[in-house]
């Protein structure tokens, strides 16, 4: 019976030893596996990285660019407006000056006319 024992034990000591092993061996590949996932995931940072850089570099040139030829649109619109309210103050100048010319030469008629319904 000690010998079954004993044979039990040793069996389940193999075991252990066996399973230890097996262990120690998926904990290598899990870390080789984890070494290569990290390396893979920081080339993948990189190129992600320097793809956001670019397109924020040719975002930003775009972005530039659209701005100067707003820049540039209102200019000429500012331009264009200026000349119009320009124009339209001198036709005004003119109207007001008529309008005087005319109230000159009521205020002459009516001076005449009281002139000779005084005299």
């Amino acid at each position: 019976m000690e010998a079954v024992a004993w044979t039990a034990i040793g069996l389940l000591g193999a075991t252990l030893g066996v399973l230890t092993g097996a262990l120690l061996g998926i904990n290598g590949r899990i870390q080789a596996l984890g070494f290569d996932l990290r390396d893979r995931l920081e080339e993948q940072d990189r190129r992600l990285g320097a793809r956001i850089e670019t397109q924020g570099r040719e975002l930003g040139a775009r972005i530039e660019a659209q701005g100067q030829d707003l820049g540039v649109r209102i200019e000429a619109q500012g331009r264009e407006l200026g000349e119009k309210i320009e124009a339209q103050g001198r036709e005004l100048r003119q109207a007001i000056d008529r309008q005087i010319a005319r109230i000159d030469a009521l205020g002459s008629r009516i001076d005449s006319h009281m002139e000779r319904h005084a005299g």
